[in-house]
């Protein structure tokens, strides 16, 4: 498919940041057609990126006969609609994490795809680690760490932390559904670094502003924990997940990996890593800066279409993986 055909549903913040900007970059693939919220917010599109054509409804993208590939940018509650239509209209589907708002709508979407196995299904991968992904997977399989004891994440803002601040969609269950803050894509990484998946234990939740002013001024219940803990196993080794968006400070964002002779410390925001060992040393790890922070998820995309180069980041498979984890963590506290 030397001429690649594009339809756009939402174009929110990542899709004009990266996915129209990142697929108008590709020779051969043509910006068909968006529909974002409004008429008139999806002729700002056109203006702004020269899409050909607004659609009035998203179901008008997926009808099309002339766009051949669906960029999905929507909210996680409408994920699992948009994309088992497109893939039974014969469409490949790029979609924006999270994969969707419920365990059972993520596994819908996988059944889908499995239908129509033909066509390419991504989902945008968490992007924070991107650089770093292959660093930290070779030093865990050059066994520089020994053997693994702890895993640990954290994530900290303080995006909810102003109390008189409206309900964010973030924060909307309605929306949301059960994926907490940035759970699942802090999850994901590690996902890539280590074989199999998180056995959840506890997890203690936080909800510290219970009422909040909903778009339309009226007040709505919070259900959607604002800090929240994670206790498990990742096979023999423990794993802890710490989330708040309560936080005070600057925002911080880092993973750690305890070993029998050494621990690996990342910090995502500065960019640094570095592994201490028992003896005191500490070596200082350089990894590849990559441009865009490793970001390639259009031409990846395309390149699967075109070239049949399986999907890494990210595909269903590990989405489903992920959307477990998160549905096992909000049972647990719940």
């Amino acid at each position: 498919m030397d001429r690649l055909r594009v339809g756009f549903i939402g174009a929110g913040g990542n899709t004009r940041l990266r996915h129209l900007p990142g697929f108008a970059a590709i020779d051969g693939v043509e910006l068909t057609a968006v529909a974002n919220r409004s008429v008139a917010s999806s002729q700002g599109i056109v203006a702004a990126f020269g899409v050909g054509r607004v659609a009035r409804h998203w179901r008008e993208i997926i009808d099309a006969d002339d766009i051949d590939a669906v960029c999905i940018g929507t909210w996680p509650n409408t994920h699992a609609e948009m994309t088992c239509a497109a893939l039974k209209t014969g469409k490949h589907v790029l979609v924006e994490a999270r994969m969707a708002d419920s365990l059972a709508a993520a596994q819908s979407m996988v059944e889908a795809h499995a239908a129509h196995s033909e066509l390419v299904a991504q989902i945008v991968p968490s992007p924070m680690t991107l650089e770093a992904d292959a660093t930290i997977t070779r030093i865990i399989a050059e066994d520089k760490l020994g053997m693994l004891l702890e895993v640990r994440s954290e994530f900290a803002t303080d995006a909810t932390r102003d109390s008189q601040a409206p309900l964010s969609w973030r924060m909307d269950e309605r929306i949301s559904g059960i994926n907490t803050m940035a759970l699942g894509i802090c999850y994901e990484p590690i996902q890539r670094w280590l074989a199999g998946d998180a056995e959840v234990a506890t997890a203690h939740a936080q909800i510290i502003t219970p009422v909040r002013k909903d778009t339309d001024g009226s007040e709505r219940d919070v259900k959607i924990p604002e800090r929240l803990s994670v206790q498990g196993l990742w096979g023999s080794a423990r794993l802890e997940m710490s989330q708040s968006s309560v936080a005070e400070g600057p925002p911080r964002c880092g993973y750690q990996l305890q070993g029998t002779v050494g621990v690996l410390n990342y910090d995502v925001n500065d960019g640094r890593m570095a592994i201490s060992r028992p003896d005191g040393t500490i070596e200082e790890i350089n990894y590849p800066k990559r441009p865009e922070g490793g970001w390639s998820v259009e031409s990846d995309f395309v390149a699967s279409i075109r070239e049949g180069i399986p999907v890494t980041h990210t595909d269903f498979t590990t989405g489903l993986r992920y959307m477990k984890f998160t549905d096992a963590v909000w049972q647990a506290w719940q």
